[in-house]
């Protein structure tokens, strides 16, 4: 079944909906996204107010696609915003998409047409989705006034920096590389007005090659991401560029969340880079959006 023969109300009623947990193989230890899989029929408003309500990072909302390359097409909602793309949400809507009987068009792959354009996503062994990275909107490095502005958001010294730049691919990502797993575990941000990432090194022999941590504003306060998709896929482009990193390696993320967060970075022989893990469906059912 397509997004596109489904037989999915119009207007208000019961719909398909789902959570998923996306990023991990530990029940719950992942980053949950509610996904409404018959979403055709909602306008902009009823979207942000179910967003409001699941409360969760990111709702999405699954319709026909209006591409004739793509399976389906994907709205993406914060409680405060829409996004472009966004990487956890778009493996945690395949895999609902999946579930709910979509069958796409090539075998074993999966595109998705979203506010930055096409998205491939790849169907692995087992539960495993991996999306290709799209291109990063803005790169670079920062001017000091943001690097001394990114600095005192993460309570460090600016010697303790070992490289920062943009790596927005959506969310307006960026992207701040410590010398070690332990510095990132020790920040303690305050809140800002940037979506920030930080990465830094595992010692020698440990199972994953980096550790994250995802920081977004969401109105006044900085909420920490548990696993975040994109911002591992726009650090990836980012480390692989500038030859801090080879690929394959793996991620972990979430610890200071009680989460257990592994995600597998790849890039294939054209330099695609690959972001993968993980994703299964945790919560089905109905949502009913009926006045």
């Amino acid at each position: 079944m397509s997004a596109r023969e489904h037989d999915g109300p119009a207007l208000g009623g019961e719909r398909r909906y789902c959570v998923a947990d996306v990023f991990s193989s530990d029940p719950f230890g992942g980053n949950p996204v509610a996904v409404v899989v018959d979403a055709e029929g909602l306008d902009d408003e009823m979207m942000a107010t179910i967003t409001r309500w699941t409360n969760l990072s990111e709702t999405t909302f699954l319709l026909p696609a209006t591409d004739a390359a793509a399976d389906y097409r994907l709205r993406i909602f914060t409680p405060s915003t829409e996004l472009g793309f966004a990487g956890h949400p778009t493996l945690g809507s395949c895999r609902a998409w999946l579930a709910a009987g979509g069958v796409p068009r090539v075998p074993g792959v999966v595109v998705q047409e979203c506010g930055v354009g096409l998205i491939e996503v790849r169907v692995g062994d087992g539960d495993t989705l991996s999306f290709a990275a799209p291109p990063l909107l803005r790169s670079g490095s920062l001017d000091p006034a943001l690097l001394d502005e990114i600095v005192g958001v993460l309570g460090i010294h600016r010697s303790a920096v070992v490289s920062a730049a943009h790596v927005d691919n959506g969310p307006g990502w960026v992207g701040v590389l410590l010398s070690s797993a332990a510095e990132v575990l020790a920040v303690e941000p305050a809140d800002s007005v940037h979506a920030i990432g930080v990465i830094g090194a595992h010692a020698q022999g440990s199972d994953a090659a980096y550790e994250v941590r995802a920081f977004f504003p969401e109105g006044r306060r900085s909420i920490e991401d548990p696993v975040t998709g994109s911002l591992n896929a726009s650090l990836a482009q980012w480390l692989l560029a500038e030859g801090r990193v080879t690929a394959p390696f793996r991620v972990t993320q979430g610890g200071r969340l009680s989460r257990t967060g592994s995600i597998e970075i790849d890039a294939d022989g054209s330099g695609q880079v690959w972001v993968g893990g993980v994703t299964t469906v945790r919560v089905s059912g109905t949502i009913d959006d009926s006045r």
